[in-house]
């Protein structure tokens, strides 16, 4: 072999590792749900999800949604896309979570729910996906066992934007550890 054929393998070595650690996560476009990402096929975390998406939610495999929006949350109707979530024969789990005062107790919820094999795959939700992917790094850190740069960077991916969250996370971690 040739250095520039060592060389050139090397390069397309690297770009297909880069290539799947980039699809790790996948943004897709879901008619009812704002901020679609998908991991892999374990979960995918979003925004403000209508009603009628939960036929296509069905259809993409999933076995239950998340919603962790407020009942006061202004278009949150939680009572028709439970009845939806439901008639799309979806597992329906409302944990309300608030991303200005996150309550330890919805996420000691959250887990409890997450990790049931009947509810995988997972589909979660919030108003933006912010506090859907911030869960998921509690998930992460808690059950997983992932440090918290590792377990921040997918969730980041995944849609968390908020660092008063990242930091409840990592907190409720630690509170949970031996």
């Amino acid at each position: 072999m040739t250095l520039r054929s060592i060389l050139a393998a090397t390069l397309v070595a690297g770009v297909a590792i880069t290539a799947v650690s980039a699809q790790q996560v996948t943004k897709e476009d879901v008619p009812g749900i704002r901020n679609f990402a998908r991991l892999e096929t374990t979960i995918a975390c979003g925004g403000a999800t209508e009603p009628q998406a939960m036929p296509a939610l069905k259809q993409m495999g999933f076995a239950s949604v998340v919603n962790l929006r407020l009942a006061t949350e202004p278009n949150a109707n939680v009572p028709a896309a439970e009845a939806a979530a439901k008639a799309a024969n979806l597992n329906y789990i409302h944990i309300p979570f608030s991303g200005q005062k996150p309550d330890p107790a919805a996420a000691d919820r959250f887990l409890e729910e997450i990790i049931k094999p009947a509810n995988e795959p997972a589909f979660v939700h919030c108003a933006g996906g912010n506090r859907a992917a911030s869960m998921w790094m509690i998930k992460r850190l808690v059950v997983d066992k992932w440090d918290a740069d590792r377990a921040a960077e997918e969730a980041t991916a995944l849609g968390m934007t908020s660092p008063a969250l990242r930091q409840f996370a990592i907190d409720y971690a630690a509170s949970k550890a031996p």
